[in-house]
């Protein structure tokens, strides 16, 4: 019955938006058919996917349904940002430009590379990921608070070996993942977090204290602080060791 019925003369007359959709390699329907509805049809929107599955529940069906919904709803939502809890940490490298002045060019990429290198290995002892340089310093994510508290010790502590003198900070909570990099509140958090903190010091926010209980890591009170951009006050402390 289907394929006696033949409505072709009615079609100008659907005044109702209607969409269609069809599968370009479809070898039961051919991609004609559907570009035919399209020119008949007077308010009509048409979208030609891939793939070739005549039965429109099989196959790649998401990108049909993210169609049927924009075409319901007016709009496009995309996929879910890829969010995760993790712990972040900035570290600067102070004196810098002062340094480079003393040092020359020469001298002070031998040093930017002594340093890389020590951050490197630093990072795999406790399971840290390196997500860029900052210029003169790191933005690295842990698993959990303790491993990067323990990191940023090191790394002040062997750096200062080198004549480097680092301030950090660090910050536990929600971080989008986008390919090689990181974004959101928690790693603004985390860098307005560092920006406070005095050469030589390892500054942590309150979550990051919660979530250590029992570590075995101690910490003093640093007061509560306006974080530039971010909403509240925020309570600090100062990793002790």
């Amino acid at each position: 019955m289907g394929y006696d019925a033949d409505v072709r003369e009615i079609l100008p007359q659907v005044s109702v938006p209607t969409l269609v959709l069809h599968r370009r390699d479809d070898a039961n329907f051919r991609v004609g058919h559907g570009r035919y509805l399209a020119e008949q049809l007077p308010n009509v929107k048409y979208v030609e996917l891939p793939g070739a599955d005549c039965l429109f529940w099989v196959a790649d069906t998401e990108e049909m349904l993210e169609e049927i919904a924009v075409f319901l709803t007016g709009t496009r939502h995309g996929p879910e940002p890829d969010r995760v809890l993790a712990t972040v940490l900035f570290t600067d490298f102070v004196g810098s430009t002062q340094q480079l002045a003393e040092l020359g060019d020469r001298r002070w990429a031998a040093l930017l590379d002594q340093h890389d290198y020590m951050v490197e290995h630093t990072l795999d002892r406790y399971r840290g990921r390196l997500v860029k340089t900052t210029g003169d310093g790191i933005l690295a994510i842990f698993d959990a608070p303790a491993l990067a508290i323990r990191c940023a010790i090191a790394l002040r502590d062997e750096l200062q070996g080198l004549g480097i003198r680092i301030r950090a900070g660090i910050h536990t909570g929600e971080i989008e993942r986008r390919a090689d990099d990181v974004g959101g509140l928690g790693v603004h958090i985390a860098a307005r977090v560092q920006s406070l903190a005095a050469p030589g010091q390892l500054l942590v926010s309150r979550t990051v204290t919660d979530l250590v209980i029992g570590s075995g890591l101690t910490f003093e009170e640093h007061g509560e602080h306006q974080l530039k951009g971010i909403p509240g006050t925020w309570h600090l402390f100062t990793v002790v060791g």
